[in-house]
């Protein structure tokens, strides 16, 4: 493909993250009850974090950067980057945004990890976390297009 596909490709797979990206903290990640007879609770990102606030405030503020500010500054980074607004030479510091972001991924597996093996509630996944596994993952794509993309010469 040219260049300017290439790029044009990229800019509008990376602004839709930024409309993406709030649906998904908002969507369920996960249902939680505590006996199965019960129905289950639909735990988001945002009501994940509101519970997190009232209990453990470094941990909140820890996933709230993983999970919020890192995935959303990286994306309006690479935007400026496609816009010719933000030099190439920042790209490693973008990489390591992506990084960060992807953590928010495995702290969600962790607590499914934990809490199915306590046995004592039931959890169930739902369609946000694969949303936002998706949107961290399509991400992580942009990013490495993007850097290819600017290995090549300009046509």
């Amino acid at each position: 493909m040219q260049r300017p596909i290439v790029l044009t490709f990229l800019r509008c797979a990376n602004l839709s993250l930024l409309v993406l990206y709030p649906v998904a903290w908002f969507a369920p990640l996960m249902r939680a009850g505590v006996l199965p007879l019960f129905s289950l609770n639909e735990i988001s990102v945002v009501t994940g974090l509101q519970s997190l606030w009232g209990s453990d405030v470094f941990l909140a503020l820890v996933v709230t950067v993983f999970a919020l500010f890192a995935p959303y500054l990286k994306t309006i980074l690479l935007a400026l980057l496609h816009f010719d607004l933000l030099s190439a030479r920042t790209l490693p510091a973008i990489h390591v945004m992506g990084k960060l972001a992807m953590a928010d991924i495995f702290l969600i597996a962790v607590y499914i990890t934990l809490s199915k093996g306590i046995g004592i509630g039931r959890i169930e996944t739902a369609w946000g976390l694969y949303l936002f596994t998706v949107l961290i993952l399509a991400s992580i794509l942009i990013s490495w297009l993007s850097e290819q993309l600017q290995k090549r010469p300009k046509d």
